[in-house]
């Protein structure tokens, strides 16, 4: 089992230890948390980790799901069904170790985005707020479109060259590689 584990800059690790009766016990503060608890520690970016407190094993991927499937499941969801039978089908397959950095990248793009659009506006006033908003729909179509064709040309250029090898990887067995 681990004890605090220091992290980069940001100190010791908060340890949250899940037992068999589904309770979560903040090793921080000596007492049971709630997952909504949790997901104060990951709003305001605490660093932590969830072990299994007979194992240790690490458990944080499953409490974040757990937390994410709450928020899907109240109010207004983030993930469309068709988004989801997507990721669903990416499990097993070839690029299921590239999804999950390219999803994280495109996040973290648009996490920059919005950190330095919240710098940029400070000083707003309320009349330029107002134009903003009318300008919102065509602005964010823009910002968000060149990410997007980023995005796709760097999935075209890894299918090529994907393609590429597998040509030379069949054809070093020599079997044809059928277009």
């Amino acid at each position: 089992m681990q004890n605090k584990n220091t992290t980069d800059a940001q100190g010791p690790q908060r340890i949250i230890k899940k037992y068999p009766n589904r309770r979560l016990y903040d090793t921080d503060t000596s007492t049971y948390i709630t997952l909504s608890e949790v997901k104060q520690l990951v709003m305001s970016r605490e660093s932590f980790e969830v072990v299994d407190a007979k194992t240790g094993e690490n458990l944080t991927r499953t409490i974040l799901l757990q937390i994410i499937l709450e928020a899907e499941a109240s109010g207004s969801p983030m993930f469309t069904a068709p988004v989801l039978e997507s990721l669903i089908r990416f499990y097993g397959h070839a690029m299921q170790g590239f999804l999950g950095s390219y999803l994280e990248k495109n996040i973290q793009t648009l996490i920059d985005t919005q950190t330095r659009f919240a710098e940029q506006s400070k000083g707003f006033t309320p009349e330029m707020w107002t134009q903003y908003l009318a300008l919102q729909p065509p602005v964010m179509q823009a910002m968000l479109g060149g990410s997007l064709d980023q995005s796709k040309s760097l999935l075209t250029q890894m299918q090529e060259q994907m393609q590429k090898q597998a040509g030379q990887m069949l054809g070093a067995f020599g079997i044809k590689n059928v277009p």
